[in-house]
């Protein structure tokens, strides 16, 4: 420490002999000081204890060259934290991209400075703010994922305050689980959650926190464990794919799990099939007075309600005589029941379809 508060004292004992205070270029040379000891690894009340020490062998001591000279030190150490922390959370928000995109520049090895062993299998939890809602600890203008997350260097929306909402989450999870086993981080909207398949708790915590920090009407999209870094892209896609369906199928739970969705990927990677199926089965509610919507809205009651007309006619908020009337009506139009085992699956197939593929909103081809 020495070393770098020599200049402090020339300062201080000129200020003693001449009574001048430092200029400039003093006060910088101090600043530069203070920033080196931050670098070197001295806590603040270290350096200030050693400028103070060399103060008490000047005499007089001149106070008011010490202020200032203690003051540029401590700005100095200051300015040079702040910088080490801007560039920490670039190198992180950096790695976060490389890792949820797959680029494998120095990948593992960068992890292990964030505490990620890449080798091991690893779940990534999705958590989106409500639509259109502000959160409840400053994620107020988030935005919403889609089921392929485009790459974007920037967050927008939950840039800032978020980031402060992302780490209070990360250093509730780390006091728990431990510094190598979670990372939480902002991406194309949404908060990212990375941990250990091992630790499925660590995923209910996250949600725990997220529930706290959200308002009503958020989501949390769980991948399926994965091995590596390619399988960390993987879940993390699958995460943002369960909320985006969730949203598509009008799901009402707030956690959506991949692993029960795998229907519909399947679904959907025959497109030409499944708008054939809605096409041929459904189309002919277009001709319902009201159009098909009501229709569609009691197939999916009916559905989620296994069939019990009355549970149904509750979720709608209408009689269970409106409901029988209905599936009676949608019959004659299909020529399909759902009081029909064979019918019912083809019924459902082709609802889930319709939600999919946004349909009648848009026409298929």
């Amino acid at each position: 420490m020495d070393e770098l508060l020599g200049g402090h004292l020339r300062m201080l004992r000129e200020a003693a002999a001449t009574g001048r205070l430092p200029g400039r270029a003093e006060l910088d040379d101090c600043r530069a000081a203070g920033a080196l000891a931050a670098e070197r690894g001295a806590s603040v009340r270290a350096l200030v204890e050693a400028a103070l020490a060399m103060a008490e062998s000047v005499s007089p001591t001149p106070l008011p060259a010490l202020r200032r000279t203690v003051s540029a030190l401590m700005e100095g150490y200051e300015n040079a934290q702040r910088s080490a922390l801007r560039q920490e959370e670039a190198a992180r928000r950096e790695f976060v991209d490389d890792l949820l995109e797959g680029r494998a520049d120095r990948l593992a090895e960068r992890a292990e400075h964030f505490g990620l062993r890449l080798a091991e299998t690893y779940v990534v939890a999705v958590a989106r703010p409500a639509a259109g809602a502000a959160g409840a600890a400053g994620v107020a203008g988030a935005g919403v994922a889609t089921a392929a997350p485009a790459a974007a260097p920037g967050d927008g929306g939950l840039a800032g305050e978020a980031e402060g909402t992302a780490r209070r989450i990360e250093d509730a999870l780390v006091a728990r689980f431990g510094s190598h086993n979670v990372l939480v981080a902002v991406r194309d909207g949404m908060l990212v959650c990375v941990a250990p398949g091992s630790l499925a708790v660590a995923n209910g915590e996250f949600t725990h926190h997220v529930r706290q920090a959200f308002a009503p009407g958020w989501r949390v999209g769980l991948g399926r464990a994965h091995r590596g870094p390619g399988g960390v892209v993987t879940s993390y896609r699958e995460g943002a794919n369960a909320i985006e369906l969730g949203d598509r199928l009008g799901l009402r739970a707030p956690v959506l799990k991949a692993a029960d969705l795998l229907v519909f990927p399947v679904l959907l990677r025959d497109r030409a099939a499944i708008e054939d199926l809605v096409t041929s089965v459904l189309s002919p509610l277009l001709e319902a007075r009201g159009g098909p919507e009501p229709l569609l809205a009691t197939l999916e009651a009916v559905f989620a309600s296994q069939g019990n007309q009355t549970a149904a006619a509750r979720r709608l908020g209408v009689s269970t005589r409106a409901v029988t009337y209905r599936l009676e009506r949608i019959r004659r139009l299909t020529g399909f029941s759902p009081d029909d085992s064979t019918q019912r699956f083809t019924l459902e197939t082709a609802v889930l379809g319709a939600r999919l593929l946004d349909w009648p909103a848009h026409p298929l081809h």
